[in-house]
């Protein structure tokens, strides 16, 4: 990628942007972190700390006061803030990616998309589990057709935090769009529409399992999509004991795969991706899934199915080519609005109790 590199502003550096964006920014040719947007002096010091070059804001009008010196604006700063802070970047004349979820609903998320289209600015979203190892492997026996017909997807964001954090993602405000429903729901929602297409009813189970809670920690959402498969998906906080991450059932075989991606625990760790990362989002062959018909993987049945390397750093790069090239966006805003729809439909079946059409 030639010519000069495509100044980022980022907003937020708490667990998403010290964790997540700014490390695989850096990573990222043709991309320089320019501008960290934080008010918390402890912030300041770890971004100072891990970007001596970069530039720091303490709010997010000093940035935009910047944004003729600015090419992209990365916006990690919690839920309630990202429509307005996506509309103000908009109007500023920079293309935006915002963190999941986009928006508090699907019908904020369109409007947000048009009025991206309206200026032609870049509009995306980001859906870092796309690229992890599992998804991949996933995706491609899906694709080579490996499972013959799916039948039924099974999907576990599964933890064990039985006590209470505190901050905004717990908090029973519905202004700060909190609880897992909308924050690991967004994934495993999104990875099941990436994977087998629309959704045309939800029903869901949501509860707050926690002492205080305020927001939902224990949530199940059962999807039928219009191509006959169901997808079962579960997020939780309260696992004491935690199901296989994937489970998929089809017409020749089934595919189950334990354990997360690795790469969210590499960056947690400091581990930075880059050419001398040779083993970047790789697992060793004892985390592989198993591939059968009829057999147990607890026992050894079935084969096992080396894991494709997780890859987040295609995220980055597929921004920096749709800005330098126009390739294409890697996460869309309807993409994500798609996805909003089904959320919403799971809160309200949660709620009511009852099956929601789509």
């Amino acid at each position: 990628m030639t010519g000069n590199p495509l100044r980022v502003g980022l907003v937020g550096y708490g667990l998403a942007g010290s964790v997540f964006h700014a490390p695989l920014i850096g990573a990222t040719e043709g991309l320089a972190l320019d501008t960290v947007v934080t008010s918390h002096p402890e912030r300041q010091q770890q971004a100072r700390a891990a970007h001596p070059d970069v530039r720091i804001a303490a709010s997010p009008d000093e940035l935009f006061a910047r944004a003729a010196d600015l090419d992209l604006v990365v916006i990690a700063s919690p839920n309630r803030t990202h429509v307005p802070l996506a509309t103000t970047a908009l109007e500023a004349g920079l293309p935006v990616v915002v963190d999941k979820p986009l928006a508090g609903t699907a019908a904020e998320a369109r409007e947000l998309g048009a009025l991206a289209e309206e200026r032609g600015l870049l509009l995306s979203v980001f859906q870092n589990r796309r690229w992890d190892n599992d998804f991949l492997t996933l995706r491609k026996l899906v694709a080579d057709g490996e499972l013959g017909d799916v039948y039924r997807f099974e999907s576990r964001f599964e933890r064990w935090r039985p006590r209470l954090k505190g901050g905004w993602r717990e908090s029973g405000d519905p202004a700060e769009i909190g609880g897992l429903l909308y924050d690991l729901g967004s994934h495993v929602v999104d990875q099941a529409l990436v994977l087998f297409g629309p959704v045309t009813a939800v029903y869901a189970e949501s509860d707050l399992r926690r002492e205080g809670a305020m927001a939902d920690d224990d949530t199940f959402l059962a999807l039928t999509h219009a191509n006959g498969v169901r997808s079962h998906l579960y997020v939780s906080a309260t696992t004491a004991q935690l199901g296989p991450r994937f489970r998929v059932l089809g017409s020749k075989a089934g595919y189950v795969k334990h354990g997360l991606d690795p790469q969210e625990a590499a960056l947690r760790d400091g581990a930075r991706p880059g050419p001398d990362a040779a083993a970047w989002g790789t697992e060793p062959e004892e985390l592989w899934g198993r591939l059968g018909a009829g057999e147990s993987p607890v026992t050894g049945g079935g084969r096992a199915v080396e894991t494709l390397p997780g890859d987040y750093p295609a995220y980055y790069a597929a921004v920096a080519r749709a800005l330098r090239d126009g390739g294409p966006n890697p996460v869309t805003a309807l993409e994500a609005a798609d996805a909003l729809d089904v959320l919403e439909a799971a809160r309200r079946s949660a709620a009511e109790k009852v099956t929601v059409t789509l």
